[in-house]
C-alpha cells in the first residue's frame, strides 16, 4: 500500500537534501528536484512508488541516496544508462545534479514509465524514456556506448552485467547499489571501489569496471 509524501516547501526540501547529500546542489539541480518530487506526490497515491517505510524520509532515503553516486562518476562521462528506474532514483536525480550527461531511463512497467516521462518533462530534464525490460540480448534501444550504468533496487543475471560491460569504453563502469552481497560476475568484469551510503549499516553503492581496470 503506498503512504502519501509529506508536502514540503521548496525550502523545506532544499533544507532535508543538503542536510543529507554527499555533494553540494546547485540552485537549478534543487529546482528540477523539487519539481520531480511534486510529480512524486502526485503519482505516488496510486502507483506505489515510495514504500510506506520511505515516506516521510523520502529526501533523505532516495534523492541523497541516489547522490552518492555523484562522486563515482568520472567528469569524462557523457552517457548514463539507469536501469529498472522506477520512480527516478538514482537516474534522474543524476540527470539534474550532472546535466553534462545524456541519461536513458529504462523501466519495462508501462505506468512507472508514464510517470518518469511526465516527470521529466515538468523538471525540465532532457532524459530519454525506454520502456523495455533488461534482458540478454540487450533490448533495441539501448545507446552502444555506455560511459556509465547505475542499478538501483533490481538484481541483474551476470550474462546481463557481462553484455552490459561490453559496451562499457575505457573508464567505463557499472555502479550498483547493493546490500552486503557482492554482484555476481562473468568474465570481463571487476569489482572497483566500494562506497558506503551514510546513515547505513549495510547499503553501499558497488563499481563494477572492465576487467583489469579495477584499482
Amino acid at each position: 500500500m503506498a503512504a502519501p509524501l509529506p508536502g514540503l516547501s521548496l525550502d523545506d526540501f532544499r533544507r532535508r537534501l543538503e542536510a543529507a547529500s554527499p555533494v553540494p546542489v546547485s540552485p537549478e539541480a534543487l529546482q528540477a528536484l523539487y519539481a520531480h518530487y511534486q510529480e512524486l506526490r502526485r503519482w505516488s497515491p496510486s502507483l506505489s512508488l515510495v514504500g510506506p517505510a520511505a515516506a516521510e524520509d523520502v529526501v533523505e532515503r532516495h534523492y541523497a541516496e541516489s547522490l552518492e553516486g555523484v562522486p563515482l562518476i568520472p567528469p569524462s562521462a557523457r552517457t548514463l544508462v539507469d536501469l529498472g528506474s522506477g520512480a527516478g532514483f538514482p537516474g534522474l536525480v543524476l540527470a539534474a545534479a550532472l546535466p553534462r550527461l545524456e541519461v536513458t531511463l529504462v523501466e519495462p512497467r508501462e505506468r512507472r514509465w508514464a510517470f518518469l516521462q511526465a516527470a521529466a518533462r515538468r523538471a525540465a530534464l532532457p532524459c530519454r524514456c525506454l520502456d523495455a525490460r533488461v534482458d540478454s540480448p540487450l533490448p533495441p534501444g539501448l545507446p552502444e556506448r555506455i560511459d556509465v550504468v547505475t542499478v538501483r533496487a533490481l538484481k541483474l543475471p551476470p550474462d546481463v552485467l557481462q553484455a552490459l560491460g561490453e559496451r562499457l569504453p575505457e573508464g567505463g563502469r557499472i555502479l550498483v547499489w547493493a546490500g552486503e552481497a557482492d554482484p555476481e560476475l562473468l568474465p570481463g568484469l571487476a569489482h572497483g571501489r566500494v562506497r558506503p551510503i551514510a546513515g547505513s549499516r549495510h547499503r553501499r553503492i558497488v563499481e563494477l569496471v572492465p576487467a583489469g581496470a579495477a584499482r
